[in-house]
Parts: C-alpha cells; sequence; structure tokens
C-alpha cells in the first residue's frame, strides 16, 4: 500500500501553524505517542503527557509554544493554539477517501428517481420513487432508500441503512451501519385493554453537517416532524422518538433514549445510557451526566445528574436499606411533628415580637 506523504511544512499549512525544525521532512500518517515512529505525526495536549513526549520515537510534534518549551527530546513540532482541534483537521488530510463514482450494476433505482452524476451508489442498494440524491454522496451496498427521501451533497449512507417515511437529509450528513432514520413511531392508543395502532404521518427533518452512529433509530413524527438541526452528533445504538427536537450541536453518547415530543436545547451533551422522558424541555447547554433519567423539564443551563454511583456492594446495599427507611411510616410521622414543632415555635417567636 502507498502512503501519501506530506511534509510537515504542508501538514502545518493545513492547520494554520507553524512549522519548527526539518520542515521539508516527509510524514505519512498520525501516531500515538507511544507507538508513532520517525514517519508519523503526533500530538501532545496537556502536560501530563509531556513525559510520554520526552519519549516518543515521533517524527515530529504537535503542540504548544508553552508545552514544546518543555520538550528536548525533539527537534521537529507544529506549532498551534490547539493541538487536539488540529489532530482532528489531520484526520481528515490522511483519512482515505471514497473516489469511486456512478451506480453499481447490481443497485435498484427507481426511473423517477434523480441521482448526481458525481454521487456512488453500492452493490445491492435499493432507491425508490422520487428519490433525489446530491453531489458527491456515497450510498453504501444494501442501503434501502424509500420512496420521497431526499439526500443532499456529500453525505456518507452506510452499508444496511433504511431511510424512509419521505425523510429530507442535508448536506455532510454522515450515517452508520445498520441504522433507519424515518421508521414508525412507537404510538398506540389504549381502548378496552387493546392498543390501537396509531399512523405515523410525519417525517425526520436532519440538517448539515449532523453525524449518526451505527444501529440508532430516529422515528418519524405523528404529524409534525422528528427535527435534528445541523451539527448533531449521535453514537451508536442512540434512539430518538416521534417528534423530538434536537438542537444544534448537541451530542449524545451511545444507549442514550429520548422519548417522543420532547425538545432539547443546543449545545447539550448527554453522556452514556442517558433516559429523557417525553413531552419536557430542556434548555440549551444542558450537560447531563451518565446513565441519569431526566423526568422533568430543565430550563436553565448547567451540569445534571442522577442514579446511585458505585459503591462496594456490602456500603451499597446498607445504603439501599436506608433509602428505604427514608420512606417508612414512622419516619414520615417524625418529620411531620417536626414540621409542627418548628411551626410552634415561629408562632410563640411571632408573639415575643409583639409582646415587646
Amino acid at each position: 500500500m502507498n502512503l501519501q506523504k506530506f511534509s510537515l511544512e504542508q501538514l502545518a499549512s493545513f492547520v494554520q501553524g507553524k512549522a519548527v525544525g526539518q520542515t521539508e521532512m516527509q510524514l505519512d500518517g498520525l501516531a500515538s505517542l507511544t507507538q508513532a515512529d520517525a514517519h508519523k505525526l503526533a500530538f501532545v495536549n496537556a502536560d501530563k503527557y509531556l513525559d510520554q513526549a520526552n519519549q516518543s520515537k515521533a517524527g515530529a510534534l504537535i503542540v504548544t509554544e508553552e508545552l514544546r518549551a518543555h520538550i528536548t527530546s525533539q527537534q521537529n513540532f507544529i506549532v498551534v493554539e490547539n493541538p487536539y482541534l488540529a489532530f482532528a483537521i489531520l484526520t481528515h488530510v490522511f483519512e482515505k477517501k471514497h473516489t469511486a463514482q456512478g451506480i453499481e450494476a447490481t443497485a435498484q433505482i427507481h426511473a423517477s428517481a434523480i441521482i448526481s452524476d458525481t454521487a456512488y451508489i453500492g452493490h445491492y442498494a435499493v432507491i425508490g420513487e422520487h428519490c433525489v440524491v446530491g453531489d458527491e454522496t456515497v450510498i453504501q451496498s444494501h442501503c434501502h432508500i424509500d420512496d420521497g427521501v431526499e439526500i443532499g451533497k456529500q453525505c456518507f449512507i452506510d452499508s444496511h441503512v433504511v431511510l424512509t417515511g419521505h425523510c429530507k437529509l442535508g448536506n455532510r450528513v454522515r450515517i452508520h451501519a445498520n441504522t433507519v432514520i424515518g421508521g414508525e413511531g412507537f404510538g398506540f392508543a389504549p381502548y378496552k385493554g387493546k392498543w390501537h395502532r396509531i399512523a405515523q404521518l410525519g417525517s425526520v427533518l436532519i440538517g448539515n453537517d449532523v453525524r449518526i452512529g451505527s444501529n440508532c433509530s430516529i422515528d418519524r413524527g405523528a404529524l409534525d416532524d422528528t427535527i435534528i438541526e445541523d451539527g448533531v452528533i449521535l453514537d451508536n445504538l442512540v434512539q430518538i422518538a416521534h417528534n423530538v427536537k434536537v438542537g444544534a450541536n448537541t451530542a449524545m453518547a451511545a444507549k442514550c433514549g429520548v422519548a417522543g415530543s420532547t425538545t432539547i436545547g443546543k449545545n447539550c451533551i448527554f453522556a452514556g445510557a442517558v433516559g429523557v422522558v417525553g413531552h419536557i424541555n430542556i434548555a440549551d447547554n444542558v450537560t447531563v451526566t451518565g446513565m441519569s433519567m431526566v423526568t422533568k423539564s430543565i430550563s436553565e443551563a448547567g451540569s445534571y445528574s442522577s442514579g446511585t454511583p458505585m459503591l462496594e456492594s456490602l456500603h451499597w446495599k446498607r445504603a439501599a436499606v436506608r433509602f428505604k427507611q427514608l420512606a417508612d411510616a414512622p419516619l414520615t410521622q417524625m418529620l411531620k411533628r417536626l414540621d409542627h414543632m418548628q411551626a410552634q415555635i415561629e408562632s410563640l417567636e411571632s408573639t415575643f415580637k409583639l409582646r415587646k
């Protein structure tokens, strides 16, 4: 395999950094500090990595000016304000690009579909009536694009993805394998002991620069659309129910679940396995820590947590007993008596003040 190589100066120009040392040296990839060799570029993001940086065999390091002063074993640098951001940008330089265009012979595409000449449609993909696929979009093998779906420019749709419910995707959307967008929402009306299915008549609207991981489900709306705004990133195994709105640049880690008709603000962060009940509103700039259960609306930005932190088994069992005791009747009665005594004390204090 022929690796693409870049000079240190070229790489620095990609991130608007300053090349220091052997600016014409050739580098062929990125690596961690511990695994990098003389042909690789690594990054140093904090003081705690300085020991590793001084022992690293990397050909060059991405650093800040301040960190560079503490690295004595290395002479070749790219100096930037934010090494981690520079690293993120350079991953795209070395990423293997999908350059194929055209339609594979085994793909099935309805005559009414509009497919850009620069798009790629993989083997055994199925594209229905009146679909639109934009410029430079890649649709991998075995995808099912149902009738009326619209996909923007420079999107990447991985294998076995299903897009249905007349959903619409913006530009530069990435959807990974086995995800379903626009599936039927979980809507049923209970009557006389039976569940009566509600046909889901809405759709899903996805903005620009959205990333959706593998095995996710985003359900179409019952009446109004489910909306995923620009810049949202979803990890694997995320469930977004019908009529949910997720604000721009919000991030959700794996196994998050959001129940129907909830609105989530912009720039929120949900750690792994967060659960959110339906029909509530969450403000912008809210962080919810891992495995929390959000049961009511959040109106102010900040960090929120729920659940029981990990303890040693014996300590947890003791704590569980105490939790149960909090709800026992005798304790409840004691709290009521304390409240009554507090009220009596306040009444006496008021009487004394009046006599004075």
